[in-house]
């Protein structure tokens, strides 16, 4: 009987589209699931008749493998994944490959994969994006781990993983240990991003300029044709025109409180770690966690005052402002996730490919938007790009639309509709822009009281001075060290 050439751990709705999708692409699929009742339910089900092969205990799954082989396990992120690694471990042999396809934290995966390598296997981590659709129709991957395992599994990989229109994969090797769901992890920050982005737009078409959900779908439709092109407004035309069983927008009866399970917050703490400004990510999150105390809301509404939204402007001019403001407050949050990319790749000593990131996630993924193609572009004109904003198609761009960006800015701040990520991109911009930033004075009250030391703009850098500001402090500095 021939084996099978990969197998997979975890049959929940993820799973099992990959399962669905590997088969379908000419593959033979084991699977195993801890409740055996889904693997009996998937075989005689959606399985039935189908190259794919049930498995009752994971002794039963190795040997059902072909060698070297693979095992995928798409599980819940932390200790299920420790736990599964050791079970597997003392099953397999030396060159065997463990997989893990979940949302796992990347300190986790680059612990996890010098662990399997020092008992003789090989590991991967890799984000799978795509959603349910994704995973059964083609997903954006972003594997990494183990660089003698990516040949192995490449064939699998690029044939199940979406394509570009020139037929381009969207998965390629992106380094070693934790840096495929470092990759994820940015991704994931990025669509949080963009998210609330959208959602600020909305919130501006619905609270200031009073559409309705029908005007505001016509309104995501148009920009759906043009450079706002993705799959996250693609979404939202969609859900703006859905109604409920009385008629009525459906989007209007879900309750405003967010949630969110982590990778956003897991790239805000990796740029303060890295020292990067993420500004807009950074507020993405906390917009969620505003909108989750929603009692809280309600009763400050009932207490605090502000202006009452109403709008007397040219209407059709300010909807351009809020296109031109969403889309230069997007290129923002692509160059803050990218610029922490490349900070993360010097510290942990990957080599990331980011021309190459950007062509991942052309397709398959979540934050998937012909947009990406000019980031591609970018990179590939200058691989060395320190930040997007420098490159000359996305300066152009900034050049255009920041006066339309700046009047809703303006307007959102006088009439008091709250747009917290739009605001943080252009603050960024104006910030990155600033040739002589405030912090001069800054490092001034740091040395006055603690010693801190400041450089001179007529010294060379490198060299620190120390002031005795109030004539008893002294000459002795504290030591230097950054955060």
């Amino acid at each position: 009987m021939r084996k099978s050439d990969i197998g997979l751990i975890g049959l929940a709705v993820m799973g099992e589209n990959l399962v669905m999708n590997m088969e379908s692409k000419g593959f033979t699929v084991s699977v195993y699931n801890r409740t055996a009742e889904k693997v009996t339910r998937f075989i005689e089900g959606r399985a039935k008749g189908k190259n794919v092969v049930g498995t009752y205990s994971l002794e039963e799954l190795v040997a059902s493998l072909e060698t070297p082989r693979k095992i995928m396990m798409m599980i819940k992120a932390g200790s299920s994944v420790d736990d599964m690694i050791e079970k597997l471990l003392p099953l397999l042999s030396d060159g065997d490959i463990i997989i893990d396809g979940g949302n796992s934290h990347f300190p986790d995966t680059a612990r996890r994969t010098a662990y399997v390598e020092s008992k003789g296997k090989l590991y991967i981590g890799t984000g799978v994006s795509g959603g349910e659709e994704g995973a059964l129709k083609g997903p954006s991957l972003m594997p990494g781990g183990s660089p003698a395992a990516w040949e192995a599994v490449k064939p699998i990989f690029q044939a199940i993983c979406a394509h570009v229109e020139d037929g381009s994969p969207c998965c390629d090797w992106v380094g070693e240990n934790g840096a495929g769901h470092f990759v994820k992890m940015v991704h994931n920050g990025i669509e949080y991003g963009d998210m609330q982005l959208i959602c600020e737009a909305y919130q501006l078409m619905r609270d200031l300029l009073g559409m309705t959900a029908d005007e505001m779908h016509d309104v995501f439709a148009e920009w759906n044709k043009g450079e706002l092109d993705s799959y996250l407004i693609e979404i939202t035309r969609d859900i703006l025109a859905y109604k409920d069983t009385d008629g009525s927008p459906i989007v209007e009866k879900i309750l405003d409180t967010a949630g969110q399970k982590g990778t956003g917050k897991w790239t805000g703490i990796a740029a303060l770690d890295e020292g990067v400004p993420l500004t807009l990510i950074g507020e993405a999150v906390f917009a969620r966690c505003l909108s989750a105390i929603k009692e809280e809301r309600v009763a400050a509404s009932a207490v605090l005052t502000g202006p009452k939204a109403s709008f007397t402007g040219d209407k059709a001019q300010f909807l351009s402002d809020i296109r031109d403001a969403l889309y230069a407050a997007k290129i923002v949050s692509y160059a803050q996730g990218y610029t922490l990319m490349r900070d993360a790749a010097k510290t942990y000593g990957w080599n990331l490919n980011y021309g190459g990131i950007a062509l991942m996630w052309r397709g398959g993924c979540i934050i998937r938007s012909v947009f990406l193609g000019k980031i591609k572009e970018a990179f590939d004109n200058d691989p060395a790009l320190r930040n997007l904003l420098l490159d000359p198609y996305f300066k152009d761009v900034m050049d255009k639309a920041q006066a339309g960006w700046r009047r809703v800015c303006a307007a959102a701040a006088m009439q008091g509709v709250p747009i917290p990520a739009m605001s943080a991109a252009l603050n960024y911009y104006d910030g990155y822009r600033t040739a002589r930033l405030p912090a001069n004075l800054l490092q001034a009250q740091r040395d006055y009281f603690g010693a801190h030391t400041y450089e001179r703009v007529d010294a060379p850098r490198g060299q620190f001075f120390h002031t005795n500001w109030t004539g008893e402090g002294g000459n002795t500095a504290a030591s230097q060290y950054t955060v």
